[in-house]
């Protein structure tokens, strides 16, 4: 008997101060785990960090074979009582059927 794994929904929280090589690696692992990835932030700091992730975490998945976009949604959260308004991305997977393997 196969069991198969479902995939699973990670929000990953980028904020001001987050690291756009840190959390675009996190991205890449994800998606390279089969995950469904969201990225929320509040804040244009936040949203900049964020897009640079995107960006950067593109790089890593390309050589792969996997390229990724992501859609921008308003979404209404709570942060310590208090009601604030976030940017979730959600990240698409692309699967590249002209990928060819490069060895280096």
């Amino acid at each position: 008997m196969t069991v198969e794994q479902q995939p699973q929904s990670h929000i990953l929280k980028v904020s001001a101060r987050s690291a756009p090589a840190s959390v675009a690696g996190a991205i890449a692992g994800l998606v390279k785990d089969g995950n469904f990835v969201e990225i929320q932030c509040v804040g244009a700091a936040a949203v900049n960090q964020a897009v640079k992730s995107i960006a950067l975490s593109r790089s890593f998945l390309v050589p792969s074979g996997i390229d990724i976009s992501a859609k921008p949604y308003f979404t209404d959260i709570d942060i310590e009582g208090s009601p604030r308004t976030a940017i979730r991305f959600n990240v698409v997977v692309e699967h590249l059927s002209s990928h060819k393997p490069t060895h280096r």
